[in-house]
């Protein structure tokens, strides 16, 4: 029998109690992708909802934001695998332009920096937690980056071969260390951020977003282990 075709790119959609924003969400996935939303231990429906959309779902019980991001990384099959929040705050619809730059073989990872829509779109507290940390990679890694968004690009097999093991706040970050110990071309490109549905489980309180800081603090502590450049096709 013929094995069954993949989709272009997997988008990994961490869930959790998103069943407001979901529709909207997945209506913006791209045709011929494949949407995996990971859900990680919703209480809304929010897995029913996706699978009744058309979306693959992978349950991952161990909570953190790193445990569903890579739970939905294991599941992908997809030679290129994007990342995206699951709250309407920002648009699946513009992963093409960062696919695009993976696919040039401009860059190996690709990174959104969210430029918010409005005032109040993203919080002070979180706003500043982001800059201290974008300012520590700067200094660690050299990379010109102003953004750590979870809006992100890159090829599946590369991501794997990093080794990454953070499975809490600190995943989107620990990406991005290893892969500039690796040497891996690291772009950075403007993507609109909109107001999310509903309250964000992590930057939602100065309490939870100083405790993502934490997390990510901890991760610049050790020095990444090195590995090769991934290869473009």
């Amino acid at each position: 029998m013929p094995e069954p075709s993949r989709a272009a790119v997997d988008v990994v959609l961490p869930c959790l109690n998103e069943a407001a924003a979901l529709p909207w969400v997945l209506a913006r996935v791209p045709a011929s992708w494949r949407a995996i939303v990971v859900d990680n231990g919703s209480s809304d429906g929010s897995a029913g909802i996706a699978e009744a959309l058309g979306a693959t779902v992978v349950r991952e019980p161990r909570r953190g934001f790193g445990a569903a991001c890579h739970a939905g990384l294991e599941a992908a099959t997809a030679d290129t695998v994007c990342f995206c929040d699951c709250d309407r705050s920002l648009d699946p619809g513009l992963l093409p332009v960062l696919v695009r730059e993976i696919a040039l073989g401009r860059a190996d990872l690709v990174l959104g920096r969210r430029r918010p829509t409005g005032r109040g779109v993203w919080p002070v507290h979180a706003r500043v937690g982001n800059l201290v940390l974008a300012r520590m990679v700067r200094k660690r890694t050299g990379l010109p980056l102003r953004d750590l968004g979870p809006m992100r690009a890159a090829r599946r097999e590369a991501l794997l071969g990093l080794g990454l093991t953070d499975r809490r706040s600190g995943y989107p970050l620990e990406m991005v260390t290893r892969a500039a110990a690796a040497g891996w071309a690291v772009r950075e490109t403007d993507v609109p951020y909109f107001p999310r549905a509903g309250k964000s489980k992590v930057t939602g309180t100065w309490r939870g977003t100083w405790q993502a800081v934490r997390d990510m603090r901890a991760v610049l502590a050790p020095p990444p282990p090195v590995s090769g450049r991934p290869d473009v096709p």
